[in-house]
């Protein structure tokens, strides 16, 4: 600076502060540097721009752009970077293909936007043409794209063929293995590095936090030659992620400088290990504090449910930027107050990606879906996140038809756009559509991720279609997330409910680290397959194991005890619930032990249960009971079920056709009577019984009493023909099912 004359010293100073500014939050500062700078050069318009971009405000962004007379290749490629932050991939490459010259950064931005959105062979393709194959960053950022992809095989192949490799190129293949998991391969690939800096030391360090190796992760920092601030701050977020608070502050206390980064990390783990009044003592000692403080402050508060206390703090800052008050709408959210957060959004001048997407999805999330929409059509731009959150609100309230229309209307879909259209369509039972949009979502160049597997297996699963689940376990096994936890689970929960038993047994076998979901899904395959034995072996199999069962593995074994007629096994594993693992019985357990006791015999042992229970008896309950007394006509506590039966679903008919037919067995007519007079004066009805097979690779679909199939000529004649030859071999069918039906 020593050879710039005074005017220009004066811009540099500016341009620095706008930089500054924009870093910090402070947009209406940095925008107020701006406008009292008189003779703007190409580098404030560039610091404006970027600016801009880093609070949200690309619109404003774009029209400096468009404004200016002379743009150089940093104008450029810190609008495209601006794209990029805020999520706008389309405009990004739109402004990509008007470029009147690209650099090495430029052709690197490109490949990221590619990367992050999921397209990774559009970002191949641009990686292809560059002409300069020594482009370290371009290599670079393509490993990056493959390795946050999952895909590192892909990565690693990108790397080992690298004409020249720099730290960076190191680092970034480290990052993949230690981000996704692998830490064998990280460890290895860590020991082999040419050349290590302080960020290698703390990848590694970090990986070993990702997947809970706490020893591995204090064993490592400890070697590190000389640890700087950030390494400090990742050992320590390390102990607080995983509720090592004390381990935590003796980090904290050890580090030889604390700079603003370090106290705003002990403050985060005290916020998010609900210790409010240790953030309030260690915030209130602070010397300085930033944005970041109060907004972490502000959240610890709203957490603990002290509302005022946050609004209060809100209200000191000198400069309320965006993040506290987004933290603020987070509160009141959190706490169910949404009117309040509307309050506070409708305050905030300057609103970035965040807060907008923070008060729409509260509305989708509590089923406000109207006024959800109302603010998305009034946000511009739109940022990919508020698509996928307005098509997962939609869903949630049952409107797929809207959330279709959404999907259909966006500019730039990622594979979360497709999970949320599939995940509304296997929540709202609709299940062939969930696989149809499945096969949409492959046609329109998006490659499924773990949870679009999980997904689209679990509409198999409901389905029974097997056929197709086997075709995603290989699609599975060629993609590698067969390995992830959560799809081998649903594997195990296809196979199962598709009567495969023997290769859900493989599938769990083959999990690596299985977790209590992992058992979960291979007790609930039992039981409902009927192998009761097998259930009660496997859960003994689980304490063995020190593997700790939830209330879904009681609901599966209990039930499992009950299809198999193990009344006292059941009965012991409902005690051992309660006593040894301290789980209250929830309607679902009653509902299985009145099941169980009913199914065996055990009829007013079962009746006295439900009487005594504290919790609200739901209809499921009297429903087992009920079903257990016409099993073992049972007339009289059959009366009292349905009369509870009848004020719980007073519009359902089922259970009184069946009184009915139990009275009819016993030859009480009027009993009959009378019940089929109940039915007329209810107005109820019934939902026609509904079955499904695979034939040939086609999903057949069969409702009760319709006759309009192109296949239903055919299958009502092998009833018929069945029906004889099991008369003929002496089998007579038991006519009493058929008494009375309540549309005839």
């Amino acid at each position: 600076m020593a050879g710039l004359s005074r005017g220009s010293r004066i811009i540099f100073q500016q341009n620095l502060k706008i930089t500054q500014l924009g870093k910090r939050g402070q947009i209406d500062e940095a925008i107020k540097v701006f406008k009292s700078i008189t003779q703007p050069n190409t580098v404030t318009y560039n610091s404006m721009i970027s600016a801009y971009a880093k609070n949200g405000r690309i619109i404003n962004a774009r029209h400096l752009f468009d404004k200016m007379l002379y743009r150089n290749l940093i104008t450029w490629n810190t609008m495209i970077n601006g794209y990029l932050f805020n999520g706008q991939i389309d405009k990004a490459c739109e402004l990509f293909d008007k470029m009147p010259q690209r650099d090495h950064f430029t052709y690197a931005l490109m490949i990221t936007c590619y990367a992050r959105s999921g397209e990774l062979e559009k970002a191949r393709d641009v990686f292809e043409a560059v002409n300069d194959r020594s482009n370290v960053a371009c290599w670079n950022a393509m490993i990056t794209g493959y390795a946050k992809a999952g895909r590192l095989d892909d990565a690693r192949k990108m790397f080992d063929a690298m004409p020249v490799k720099n730290l960076v190129s190191w680092n970034s293949m480290l990052s993949g293995y230690t981000q996704n998991g692998e830490m064998q391969f990280g460890l290895k690939f860590f020991e082999g590095m040419e050349e290590k800096d302080v960020i290698s030391w703390n990848l590694l360090v970090g990986g070993f936090i990702e997947v809970g190796d706490l020893g591995s992760a204090k064993e490592f920092f400890a070697k590190i030659p000389n640890p700087n601030v950030v390494s400090w701050v990742t050992i320590l977020s390390g102990y607080a992620r995983y509720g090592m608070i004390l381990e935590a502050e003796m980090v904290f206390d050890q580090m030889p400088e604390k700079n603003e980064v370090a106290w705003n990390a002990m403050l985060a783990a005290y916020v998010q290990n609900g210790k409010t009044d240790m953030a309030v003592s260690l915030f209130n000692r602070m010397s300085q504090r930033s944005a970041v403080a109060y907004t972490c402050m502000i959240d610890g508060y709203c957490r603990a449910g002290k509302l005022k206390e946050a609004r209060d703090l809100l209200d000191q800052m000198a400069y309320k930027n965006v993040g506290a008050r987004t933290a603020m709408i987070s509160g009141y959210i959190q706490n169910n107050r949404v009117d309040e957060a509307r309050w506070v959004f409708d305050q905030t001048a300057t609103r970035d990606v965040v807060c907008w997407n923070t008060m729409i999805a509260a509305y989708a999330q509590c089923g406000r879906i109207g006024e959800a929409f109302d603010l998305f059509e009034k946000m511009e731009p739109k940022s990919i996140v508020v698509w996928n959150t307005m098509i997962a609100g939609y869903a949630q309230v049952g409107q797929m038809d809207k959330a279709l229309e959404i999907l259909k209307n966006m500019g730039d879909r990622n594979v979360i756009s497709w999970n949320s259209l599939i995940s509304g369509y296997t929540q709202n039972g609709f299940y062939v559509d969930a696989l149809k949009y499945f096969i949409m979502m492959i046609r329109d160049g998006k490659k499924p991720d773990h949870s679009t597997f999980a997904l689209v297996l679990s509409s198999c699963s409901n389905l029974a279609a097997e056929h197709i689940g086997k075709q995603l376990n290989q699609l599975a096994n060629k993609t590698g997330y067969v390995k992830n936890l959560s799809v081998c689970n649903a594997l195990i929960i296809m196979y199962a409910k598709c009567g495969n038993i023997s290769d859900a047994e493989k599938m769990f076998q083959d999990v690596d680290n299985a977790d209590v979901i992992s058992w979960n899904s291979l007790l609930a395959g039992y039981a409902l397959n009927g192998y009761g034995k097998e259930a009660v072996k496997l859960f003994q199999e689980m304490e063995d194991k020190e593997v700790v069962p939830d209330e879904v593995t009681f609901v599966s074994v209990l039930s499992a005890c009950k299809h198999a007629g193990l009344s006292d096994a059941g009965a012991n594993l409902f005690e051992l619930m309660t006593r040894n693992y301290s789980i209250a019985p929830s309607s679902e357990h009653y509902a299985c032990i009145v099941d169980l006791l009913g199914r065996s015999g055990r009829l007013e042992e079962a009746f006295l249960l439900i009487k005594e229970m504290k919790t609200n008896v739901t209809a499921e309950m009297w429903g087992a009971l009920f079903g257990a007394c016409r099993m073992h006509n049972n007339i009289k506590i059959a009366g009292c079920a349905i009369e509870k039966l009848l004020e719980l679903e007073p519009h359902t008919s089922t259970n009184l056709v069946v009184l009915s037919n139990m009275y009819a067995e016993l030859g009480r007519w009027g009993d009959v009577e009378r019940v089929r007079e109940t039915i007329k004066k209810s107005g109820a009805g019934r939902l026609p019984g509904c079955s499904w097979l695979e034939d040939r690779n086609q999903l057949l679909v069969f409702l009760c009493g319709e006759d309009t199939s192109p296949q239903a000529v055919d299958n009502f004649n092998v009833l018929f023909t069945l029906t004889a030859q099991m008369m003929d071999m002496g089998h007579m069918p038991a006519m009493t099912s058929f008494c009375l039906d309540s549309d005839n």
